[in-house]
């Protein structure tokens, strides 16, 4: 494999400043991937699959809107807002066909832009998300987060989202990535962080989207995610036509992170069929 320089870059789309890096292919690009990170991270959490990829293929990994470079612009947050920034992304540097690759937030947001540009997307990697939206009980969580945040800050909020996404007995091997974890979570706005939260509040269910889905499909989780069932990745599995579910062990909720071997492996793997 090359040695590939990653590129910062910013580009203006919609009423915002969106942050990217890319990864260009330097033989023949055969595909472009684009990866979306989860809640309250930034696209700095992507770099092990970045660094991995294949000669052949060009990655790009976006800041969503109001988080880690990208500015918030109006202020009002939802995941058809983010997907709809993407889509611009997309058009903006004219790419005809992308594999979108989202963790947990990510996912949400990748299933949306699958749901409004189906003809642009070539496969999705969905890893430690599902397709429900909030339950009731899942909505006052978040109402009760925005409550702590507003009154404690965000360093309280950071160490319990770190507990709750790290599998606790890799927390030792893990501390470059919990290290950025934590500076993902400061270098986003109090305010960014409660606008995001009432979007993944307010989300809809995707359930019927499902069925729709025509391009292969790569399901990944964390066999020790506390945060999304296995139930429902499994529903997802069987739901969509062409998918393939896999497990990754001694993982949390960001297996790209804590076993970024095993998940560059599955990755790499799909990207290549």
């Amino acid at each position: 494999m090359t040695e590939r320089i990653i590129h910062s870059s910013k580009i203006r789309v919609e009423d915002i400043s969106l942050s990217y890096h890319t990864k260009k292919a330097t033989e023949i690009e055969e595909r472009t991937i684009i990866f979306i990170h989860g809640f309250p991270f930034n696209k700095n959490s992507w770099r092990p699959q970045m660094e991995s990829l294949e000669d052949n293929i060009t990655g790009i990994a976006v800041d969503v809107r109001g988080h880690g470079l990208s500015t918030n612009g109006h202020g009002f947050f939802s995941i058809d807002v983010f997907a709809k920034d993407i889509i611009a992304l997309i058009a903006k540097l004219d790419l005809e066909k992308v594999t979108l690759c989202g963790v947990s937030m990510g996912g949400y947001i990748a299933l949306r832009i699958y749901q409004l540009i189906p003809e642009k997307i070539e496969g999705l990697i969905l890893s430690d998300t599902h397709h429900k939206a909030d339950d009731n009980t899942a909505k006052q969580k978040r109402f009760d987060s925005i409550q702590a945040i507003l009154r404690h800050g965000r360093r309280p909020f950071a160490l319990g989202f770190i507990d709750n996404i790290f599998v606790h007995k890799n927390e030792e091997e893990n501390q470059e990535a919990i290290e950025l974890i934590k500076s993902s979570i400061r270098r986003n706005s109090i305010r960014g962080i409660c606008a995001t939260l009432l979007a993944l509040a307010s989300r809809t269910d995707s359930t019927e989207t499902l069925e729709n889905i025509k391009v292969p499909t790569l399901l990944i989780r964390g066999s020790e995610d506390k945060i999304t069932p296995k139930n429902l990745m499994e529903e997802m599995s069987q739901r969509i036509a062409d998918a393939r579910y896999v497990e990754i062990e001694n993982a949390g909720h960001l297996p790209n992170l804590e076993q970024p071997l095993a998940f560059n492996r599955h990755m790499n793997s799909f990207l290549l069929r």
